[in-house]
């Protein structure tokens, strides 16, 4: 894994310009970046960034069987059996047998659960406050905008290009 010091943006403009250009580049090692402040501080609360996803699907739409789950967080089935262990044990989520089908669970955030989120919430709202800081109100919603409207162009795509040597 690159060390801070090897994810160079040559900000002050120096550096090769074919590579300032690239924002796959860009925005890859600002997303590293972004991705590592986000661990490091829900590392000192003792959480990670899929104790929170799970947490706040479960909050949000309610209970569900694993799979169920699995599909709405975009976790891998075999990371979320540890994912869910982790939160069962700090009494932030139950399993119980599904009535409906005995050989699923459903999983079910707890009223301690929802503290827990909060706390996430909290921590993360000061992380996005770091992260943002240089951009104004109207540039963050901007930036929010724009990502999302790029988000939804290359998941919606194909890629339509050829690489021609």
């Amino acid at each position: 894994m690159e060390t801070t010091g090897e994810l160079r943006f040559d900000y002050d403009g120096e550096g090769p310009e074919r590579l300032r250009r690239q924002i796959s580049r860009l925005a890859g090692m600002t997303s590293t970046l972004m991705s590592r402040t986000a661990a490091d501080a829900l590392a000192s609360i003792g959480a990670h960034k899929a104790h929170f996803v799970v947490l706040a699907v479960l909050d949000e739409t309610g209970p569900a069987s694993q799979a169920a789950l699995a599909d709405r967080t975009r976790i891998f089935r075999s990371d979320l059996v540890a994912v869910l262990n982790d939160l069962e044990t700090g009494g932030w989520i139950t399993r119980a047998p599904d009535p409906e089908d005995k050989r699923r669970n459903v999983i079910t955030i707890t009223e301690a659960g929802r503290g827990r989120l909060a706390e996430i919430d909290a921590v993360l709202e000061g992380v996005n406050e770091h992260i943002l800081a240089p951009l104004d109100g109207g540039e963050r919603a901007q930036l929010f905008s724009l990502l999302r409207r790029v988000g939804a162009h290359l998941a919606g795509s194909q890629l339509s290009y050829m690489i021609r040597a």
